[in-house]
């Protein structure tokens, strides 16, 4: 049984805790941690309770937090987050995940690290980087960027990862060999003979639905995506959404016909809510449908936007969903997006929100 959820949340300063018991009514805020620095993405193991967070810039360089006291005090490591000589230095980490014993880091520029020893050292996950495509990634808007990891359910071999913009891409050895796996998106930034190329998508985020492992979900830059068949082939999803463009998506924690978008207005029409009007939009059929979630959210003058990694949910029943925004608002719905609360308006931007849900 539940007693307190914890929504970690990632900010252009510092990483924020916020907490709840299992009701969800109520929160208080811990932060800012890890010294303020610019923090991508926060998640935590239920398993241990461990809190990580990935961050940096061009100025402190690459890093991973820890804490294993719930926030209380945090240690950080760089050691291993680096190129060989001769190659861009490492920016920031971007992303995190845990499979098995690994705890995996995608970094900008575009690479892949794992740690075997809890964080404390990294080594890099050189076959992404020695794929054949690599001399054709080009970076998007925001940079090449390694900003989804998604280990198969029980399977810690087979992990997927996502490109800004190379793509989608598949490992089944636990990183030697990968393959692209973004057949049937589009790329409408290409020539109209070249929209469907084997890599070179601008992925924006790829999640996994709770189940076997074949079932994939990705926003992209130009659509919004699902596949039944672990990303070998993916089928538009977008009618019935105000746009074909947004930044995050998050899948129910055991339904994997339900999940959670924030759809934008376009990539060019100033990637806010649609009509200054904010919605979440839920389907409960696998995307054939789509509904707007809007009680208790802002339906005027919201020109505010959601990044890929600041939308989640809970494993509670009913399973809460969670959302930041680039201006600093946080909201908290407790009843699978039927009605919203402001959590909080004040925080830095932010860049993430997971949650983190420990037992009695």
């Amino acid at each position: 049984m539940v007693h307190k959820v914890l929504l970690l949340v990632g900010t252009k300063k510092g990483a924020f805790i916020v907490e709840s018991d299992a009701r969800r009514a109520e929160w208080s805020i811990r932060g800012p941690f890890c010294e303020t620095w610019p923090i991508n993405h926060v998640i935590g193991d239920p398993a241990t309770g461990t809190i990580y967070a990935a961050g940096g810039n061009e100025w402190f360089g690459p890093a991973v937090w820890k804490s294993t006291d719930l926030g209380t005090t945090w240690t950080h490591s760089s050691a291993g987050l680096k190129y060989a000589e001769g190659e861009t230095p490492i920016k920031a980490a971007w992303s995190l995940a845990r499979a098995g014993n690994v705890l995996y880091a995608g970094v900008e520029p575009a690479g892949l690290f794992r740690s075997t020893d809890d964080g404390q050292s990294f080594e890099h996950v050189s076959g992404l980087r020695d794929h054949p495509s690599r001399s054709g990634w080009v970076p998007g808007a925001g940079g090449m960027i390694l900003h989804s990891i998604v280990p198969h359910p029980t399977d810690p071999q087979q992990v997927w990862i996502a490109i800004s913009t190379a793509g989608a891409f598949y490992t089944a050895d636990g990183g030697h060999s990968w393959q692209p796996r973004n057949r049937g998106t589009r790329a409408d930034f290409m020539p109209e003979d070249q929209r469907y190329p084997e890599f070179g998508q601008c992925v924006h985020s790829l999640v996994m639905s709770p189940g076997d492992g074949e079932w994939l979900y990705q926003q992209n830059h130009c659509g919004m995506y699902r596949s039944r068949d672990g990303g070998q082939q993916w089928e538009s999803i977008e009618a019935g959404l105000p746009s074909s463009f947004g930044f995050p998506a998050a899948v129910h924690p055991r339904d994997p016909r339900t999940l959670f978008l924030v759809p934008l207005n376009g990539d060019i029409a100033g990637r806010f809510m649609p009509e200054g009007r904010t919605a979440v939009y839920r389907t409960r059929d696998a995307g054939d449908s789509w509904t707007a979630l809007r009680e208790g959210l802002p339906q005027q003058n919201a020109f505010f936007g959601v990044l890929r990694q600041a939308l989640t949910t809970d494993p509670l029943s009913p399973a809460g969903v969670y959302f930041g925004t680039n201006t600093g608002q946080l909201y908290a719905s407790g009843d699978e997006g039927d009605s919203w609360t402001c959590v909080t308006a004040t925080l830095p931007p932010i860049y993430s929100v997971e949650t983190l849900a420990l037992p009695a």
